[in-house]
């Protein structure tokens, strides 16, 4: 008797990655269903069960946090691991809350979500022994404030309290590794 093989949900609204990310999943043995937004992984969600998903933080204006909830409101058994281009330690700790397994930054490599997906330290890169500096967490911050303004410089000035100009010349500056 064969066992069938593990399925997956990859959710990403970038269709470049989601693509690749899903045929080298497929390659290593899973059977994988693709979803570009938080509606597409509903519907995915509803017609099939998954053993574990793979969801990207940011799916245009929506929230990958807000798929993390529903999936496993619906799969309370499966392995959520989120992916994110705009790591911080606010949205790590409430994926964790939600109940994802792992939080990894991009890029990540296949090998790696496999780890996080079987609860195994994916590598060190994903997890840094130092914390993070001041200035890596304020253009963090910063950045998620603009993204929440729409990227309108001027509003997301007023909501982090400092002037325009000044809110520029952060922007302009490249941002820690760390």
């Amino acid at each position: 008797m064969t066992s069938s093989p593990r399925r997956m949900l990859v959710v990403e609204d970038d269709d470049v990655l989601r693509r690749r990310l899903a045929r080298a999943f497929r390659e290593r043995g899973f059977e994988v269903e693709e979803a570009e937004d938080e509606a597409a992984a509903k519907r995915a969600a509803d017609i099939a069960a998954f053993h574990c998903a793979v969801v990207d933080l940011r799916l245009g204006d929506a929230s990958g946090l807000d798929v993390v909830g529903e999936l496993l409101a619906r799969l309370p058994s499966a392995s959520v691991v989120v992916l994110t281009g705009y790591g911080s330690i606010a949205t790590a700790l409430e994926a964790v809350r939600l109940g994802a397994r792992h939080y990894l930054t991009k890029p990540a490599d296949v090998d790696e979500i496999l780890a996080a997906l079987a609860g195994e330290r994916p590598d060190a890169r994903a997890y840094p022994e130092a914390v993070p500096t001041l200035a890596r967490v304020e253009w963090e911050h910063i950045n998620r404030v603009l993204a929440d303004c729409g990227g309108n410089i001027s509003r997301a000035a007023r909501v982090l309290g400092i002037h325009r100009r000044s809110l520029q010349r952060k922007l302009a500056k490249i941002p820690s590794s760390r």
